[in-house]
């Protein structure tokens, strides 16, 4: 499709991304990986890009290599992932909503495979065509059934190509598209009866299944025993270090709106402020072990760096170009409060409780009170 300028418009010499794929956002990183792996003359599995060493490396980061850190989590986890991407099992990765679980299936898939794009994504709509193929019906019709006519999907084209396809909130997907894997992972082929009683495409080596899936949220479906035999399970925890939250809030912000010289001012202890918010809401605890009602909402690292984001641009765009304490709680408020009154009533007894509490000794929670006590209301 093409467009047109008027007046003193100029058009884009080539169109941005809003977020690249990571075999496109880390490409250099995957490079001198590969370098890497042909210096040492590592062994990389059939299929695979890279060696089981350097995909684990592209996730947890390596620091003479100037390959970053991109999951802050459980680094055991991931060495398990990898391992279970060398086997005949598929991958599942459980947990909680914004516990990372796409990042890490994404940065596997990229490292492994080379691209991450071999995705279904799970939603009650999902249908068997979306796991084995469809039509292209205007051929069909024309033509017949044929290798033209034939669309394949994702897990085919994994399948055919060797590589790790993706499969996104599977427990979306009504229970008989779930079990459309159960074959692909058992026999490692997928049959096209429409092109003739033999034809079928068969894996090759590389290939294999990683999907994820939210143990704590509405409208999923459970999988069948015969399902689960097929995955081999990891489960995605929630950070619970938050010194380490706080570092992946900050990475997570530099990606997102360049480094600190290049966005508005986060001081360390305002960040601290937003991560703790976080943990006393999301663990029902704070650091003291003072009880806190949870919320039915899922206060996520992920949705914390939601938070972060809006509030430096807030800062930019409406404030001075400084974060602070009331900025953070006005867009905590947007995460919170989702139009659960039960929810309402537990964050105004954590603000008129706790926050109130530290307000008393600390200028920056007071600016927090302050707000949230206007908006909370």
């Amino acid at each position: 499709m093409t467009s047109t300028t008027t007046g003193d418009e100029q058009a884009p010499a080539a169109l941005e991304e809003l977020r690249p794929p990571a075999e496109v956002r880390y490409a250099d990183e995957l490079a001198a990986l590969a370098d890497a792996d042909a210096r040492r003359g590592a062994d990389v599995p059939p299929g695979w890009r890279l060696s089981p060493r350097a995909v684990r490396a592209f996730v947890v980061g390596d620091r003479e290599l100037g390959v970053s850190r991109k999951f802050f989590g459980d680094d055991p986890l991931v060495d398990r992932a990898v391992v279970s991407l060398l086997g005949r099992q598929g991958l599942m990765l459980v947990g909680e909503p914004g516990t990372a679980k796409s990042l890490l299936s994404e940065l596997l898939a990229a490292a492994a495979s080379g691209t991450s794009t071999l995705t279904v994504q799970g939603t009650a709509g999902t249908s068997e065509d979306h796991v084995r193929y469809s039509w292209n019906y205007a051929l069909l019709i024309a033509e017949g059934p044929s290798e033209r006519s034939l669309v394949p999907s994702p897990v085919f084209r994994a399948m055919e190509s060797g590589r790790v396809a993706r499969f996104e909130e599977i427990t979306r997907c009504a229970p008989e598209i779930q079990d459309t894997l159960v074959s692909v992972l058992s026999e490692k082929q997928l049959m096209v009866p429409e092109l003739g009683a033999d034809a079928r495409v068969a894996a090759r080596p590389g290939f294999n299944v990683l999907a994820t899936a939210n143990l704590r949220d509405r409208g999923v479906h459970e999988m069948s025993a015969a399902l689960k035999r097929r995955f081999n399970f990891e489960t995605v925890a929630p950070i619970r270090d938050r010194a380490f939250e706080m570092e992946l809030v900050e990475s997570r912000l530099t990606a997102e709106l360049g480094p600190a010289p290049e966005r508005p001012r986060l001081d360390r202890d305002v960040l601290e402020v937003l991560v703790t918010v976080f943990q006393d809401l999301r663990t029902g605890a704070t650091a003291s072990g003072a009880p806190v009602k949870r919320p039915e909402t899922v206060m996520s690292t992920a949705e914390a760096v939601n938070v972060a984001v809006a509030a430096s641009l807030e800062a930019r765009y409406l404030g001075d170009g400084t974060v602070t304490a009331a900025q953070v709680a006005r867009q905590v408020g947007g995460v919170a409060l989702k139009g659960d009154e039960e929810d309402a009533r537990r964050l105004r007894h954590y603000v008129d409780n706790v926050v109130r509490e530290r307000a008393r000794s600390d200028a920056r929670w007071k600016d927090f009170l302050t707000a949230a006590g206007d908006l909370w209301r």
